[in-house]
């Protein structure tokens, strides 16, 4: 049963990767997986465990506890990402994003290079590596018309995005996996992460600015940089302030991320209504009258804005390995690795050896989504909260996925954006992101060896 158990779990997977090739989204994939996953188990009566980390051992549990276990941790995950996901549409509703394009007063391509990538690798560490893309893009596109330009420019922010978004617990959905289950710790994670992003974001920055495809300046006008409600700038700073709250409110009442989120949401929320409700009162709309009342508000318009597909396909693959974990399949395929492949191990061979694991993980992000490969690696490794493996694992799954397009949230949306060549980007950037992603996994190991320690 468990070679079927096995067999659903990898086809699923496959149409997950081949999403562009079968047309379907991947959401449909990984609830189905789930789904089947799950039956099978009930169906067959299968023995289901919880991990005992400080036993390092399986211990029996029933199916329904162990069911509401998984789903509780998931619903975790998922409420913090809603939460955040949310309080950037209510940023978008009152056009703060535009308060962004008033930072770039140059023509000048490299020095835009380097506005755009530091503004990338900054703000994925606040709104998720996704949403930076999303909005950097757009100004993009309104700031340069020659698409070959920007195709570069895109492929840069999508490195810088990804290397921002590898050293905050609020800037990847792997690393917010990661802080939510207890792997990590803010400043811990901060500690060992913060520089080695730095290096893999500076190194390709700074080689692609030596390219003759940067040199001059750019042509064109910028058009307006105010945002078109005079409350946008507000909403921008008090917004992402809120976000970065989240990490404090964790670390001063011990309480799951997702409260403070959900705290933060109300603030923004609040203001939100006060600022909506100024406007028609400034414009002049009676509040009684049907203008009035078929206006939505911006915290609804924002809810119904949110990417739901996104959210419903981490329900789907989350679940899905944590099937796998309650068979107790990724904790002896761990041991098994210590015991037939020591080359390979986490724990028993030291710390050289768990480097080429976690390296060997970063590079197959880039091909497979990074987003199980973590679920999967929370499953397998055994070693204790804010150990350098788990570092580590935020660093390669975060900045890896950068060597191929289609091998982060990031490069996937761009692509869509700016409708960018697989090819291209392979052969244009690809390398670029090598480059930095092994910069930045050398920069950890220094510091792992030879300061932190």
């Amino acid at each position: 049963m468990e070679t079927i158990i096995i067999l659903v779990f990898v086809l699923g997977y496959l149409a997950i990767t081949l999403e562009h090739n079968l047309k379907i989204d991947k959401l449909i994939p990984a609830l189905g997986m789930m789904a089947i996953l799950w039956a099978i188990i009930a169906l067959t009566h299968m023995d289901v465990f919880e991990v005992n980390t400080e036993l390092k051992e399986l211990e029996s549990s029933s199916l329904e506890y162990i069911l509401l276990h998984h789903l509780g941790k998931t619903a975790e995950i998922l409420i913090f990402l809603m939460g955040a996901m949310t309080i950037v549409e209510i940023i978008d509703y009152f056009d703060g994003f535009a308060t962004i394009k008033g930072y770039i007063n140059t023509k000048s391509k490299r020095r835009l290079l380097w506005i755009f990538s530091v503004l990338a690798f900054v703000l994925s560490a606040i709104i998720d590596n996704l949403t930076a893309t999303i909005v950097l893009i757009t100004i993009l596109q309104k700031v340069i018309h020659d698409r070959n330009l920007r195709l570069w420019f895109a492929g840069l922010i999508i490195i810088a995005a990804n290397a921002g978004g590898a050293w905050s617990p609020i800037g990847d959905v792997t690393t917010t996996m990661l802080w939510i289950g207890k792997k990590v710790s803010t400043l811990q994670l901060v500690e060992h992460v913060l520089v080695p992003s730095i290096f893999c974001m500076v190194v390709p920055t700074f080689i692609a600015s030596r390219l003759s495809v940067f040199k001059g300046e750019i042509e064109g006008g910028f058009g307006d940089v105010e945002p078109k409600s005079k409350y946008g700038s507000i909403m921008l700073y008090l917004g992402l302030g809120m976000i970065v709250f989240v990490p404090f409110f964790k670390t001063l009442t011990h309480l799951p991320p997702y409260v403070g989120m959900m705290l933060s949401l109300a603030v923004v929320a609040t203001f939100a209504e006060i600022y909506s409700n100024k406007k028609f009162a400034i414009s002049g709309v009676n509040q009684s009258d049907g203008d009035y009342e078929g206006h939505h508000s911006p915290v609804h318009h924002s809810l119904s804005k949110i990417e739901m597909p996104s959210i419903l396909f981490f329900l789907g693959i989350l679940m899905a390995v944590a099937a796998l974990e309650s068979l107790g399949m990724l904790f002896h395929f761990a041991e098994s690795m210590d015991e037939n492949m020591p080359f390979l191990g986490t724990e028993s061979m030291g710390e050289k050896v768990s480097d080429l694991v976690v390296l060997i993980l970063g590079a197959g992000s880039a091909v497979i989504d990074n987003v199980p490969l973590v679920a999967a690696s929370i499953g397998m490794f055994s070693v204790g909260m804010d150990d350098p493996v788990w570092h580590f694992i935020a660093y390669s799954a975060g900045t890896g996925g950068s060597m191929l397009i289609i091998g982060s949230a990031a490069g996937v949306v761009a692509m869509g954006m700016e409708k960018i060549d697989f090819f291209w980007y392979l052969k244009k950037i690809g390398w670029l992101a090598l480059i930095g992603f092994l910069s930045g996994a050398g920069v950890f190991m220094l510091i792992r060896n030879f300061i932190l320690n």
